[in-house]
């Protein structure tokens, strides 16, 4: 082996570890953001960040199948999900849809019973965080898929940023709320974070049932590659 096919083997190692520990990070990243999310919208009975949280815990089914997939990557070099993989994707769909479920009918009955939260202010705050660390993540995400050319690793990056999206709604939700004090206004953000889980848990048995880790997220994939 030349010294230049050892510094490229060498390089692409460090890649995957970077990888590794990323998946790593926002399984964490989730736990925490699920507790406090979960904790703190129970408290002000604001069901937007309730159900946010209750998304992050989803999200940390998911985040251990993409580990599991980096190191699997990382031994054979093959990015087709194994069963591990595929079993995590269908138990991270069917945690989405049960979400969805709950969190459209919490939202409709408290649209009819005129519920207005506590406050609204932790979900400003876990918002700006969760916007701030999906970000980093995000561009961490492209520049390792991009380096390694991995297709799956690009679709955790594009799912990362469906994260993004949904932080963005909790803000406007939050600061909507906080300006207005129309109650309502805290329902319609858990219906709009209710839809986006469905779009979540319809994506992961999409990729479940295909050979790949092709990311619908709402054609965030291609953005990822042309970027």
């Amino acid at each position: 082996m030349t010294g230049i096919q050892i510094g490229f083997a060498n390089n692409k190692k460090k890649f995957y570890e970077r990888a590794a520990i990323l998946a790593l990070i926002t399984i964490f990243y989730n736990i925490v953001e699920g507790v406090v999310s979960v904790y703190f919208g129970l408290e002000d009975e604001t069901f937007a960040l309730f159900g946010f949280g209750l998304d992050s815990f989803v999200e940390v089914a998911s985040g251990i199948g993409i580990w599991h997939m980096i190191r699997r990557i990382r031994q054979n070099g093959s990015e087709r999900p194994d069963q591990f993989e595929k079993t995590a994707l269908r138990v991270t769909g069917s945690g989405f849809y049960v979400l969805t479920a709950g969190l459209g009918a919490t939202a409709i009955v408290n649209l009819v019973q005129g519920h207005k939260p506590e406050t609204t202010f932790w979900g400003i705050v876990v918002s700006l965080i969760s916007i701030v660390a999906m970000w980093f993540l995000i561009r961490a995400k492209v520049k390792v898929g991009k380096e390694l050319n991995s297709a799956a690793i690009l679709a955790d990056a594009a799912c990362t940023r469906a994260c993004l999206h949904l932080s963005i709604v909790l803000l406007v939700a939050s600061v909507g709320y906080e300006i207005t004090g129309i109650g309502g206004i805290d329902a319609v953000g858990t219906m709009v974070i209710a839809w986006l889980c469905f779009r979540e848990g319809k994506e992961a048995f999409e990729k479940a049932a295909s050979d790949s880790f092709a990311c619908a997220c709402g054609g965030a994939c291609k953005e990822e590659k042309s970027n």
